[in-house]
């Protein structure tokens, strides 16, 4: 029985062909070419976006998602996989931990410090179910971006910053992209394969970062909205609006007091 750190010992592989480039990495795409870029350059752009918020937890478990990634993809172990899958619904609780807002709470949850609790819980009911059944791991967790887009589109309809749309509407484009890239490689690999171009995974690894690029300063605009209502969020390019690829960041602006 092979050990869970042997390599292929996972029970998902992409489409991708293993060790068709090295002897040594599984994927060579999913983990150098994608996972490298990702994790290199756009992770690091996300905390540049974090740096300028009250809340910078989210810096930890970005760097830790972009690390297991690159292990899954380099062994394809079962160990990787579910430290890939876990590393991401640890993300998403600390996303929800901390920037949730307090207007969606449940009715019996009345402080920030319940709810952390709540997430903690949920966290370690979900990654003890994770164990499970790992090949639908993956799923659950992209089905938990519906319940982002919905609260986006929430906020969305009390705002009336048209920079906050387009920031959306780009950030939806992206995911749709990643989403579409992710589904194509898992269940059209057949094609890909045929064609000689089973790389659409290492794409997903592109686009969902570059999405993630648009909602982190997105979830802190609204943030800030709700958490410090004496200071006017505004969304801001670098290095120029006028720049085909942007980096956005939220400023924050105290409005005059009137006598």
């Amino acid at each position: 029985m092979p050990s869970i750190f042997s390599y292929q010992s996972a029970e998902v592989d992409w489409c991708e062909n293993n060790f068709e480039r090295s002897a040594v990495i599984a994927e060579y795409y999913n983990t150098d070419g994608t996972s490298l870029f990702s994790f290199l350059l756009l992770t690091p752009l996300n905390w540049l976006v974090l740096e300028g918020a009250e809340l910078c937890h989210l810096k930890v478990p970005l760097l830790l998602a972009g690390v297991f990634s690159m292990y899954f993809h380099m062994t394809l172990s079962y160990v990787g996989q579910l430290l890939d899958e876990l590393s991401i619904l640890w993300t998403l609780a600390v996303a929800y931990s901390f920037w949730y807002p307090q207007a969606y709470f449940p009715k019996c949850i009345k402080t920030r410090r319940h709810f952390f609790w709540l997430t903690g819980i949920t966290t370690v009911i979900s990654t003890l179910m994770s164990f499970i059944k790992p090949t639908l791991n993956a799923y659950a967790l992209n089905c938990i971006a519906f319940h982002l887009l919905y609260m986006t589109w929430k906020e969305l309809k009390k705002c009336n910053d048209k920079r906050v749309h387009r920031m959306a509407a780009v950030m939806v484009m992206w995911w749709v992209l990643a989403i579409t890239s992710w589904i194509s490689d898992r269940w059209l690999c057949w094609l890909w394969q045929a064609i000689n171009f089973p790389y659409f995974h290492s794409f997903w690894h592109v686009l969902i970062a570059m999405s993630l690029l648009y909602c982190c300063p997105l979830v802190i605009y609204f943030d800030v909205s709700y958490e410090m209502p004496s200071f006017k969020p505004k969304l801001e390019y670098w290095p120029s609006d006028s720049w085909p690829v942007v980096v956005p960041y939220v400023t924050l602006e105290e409005p005059h007091k009137q006598c």
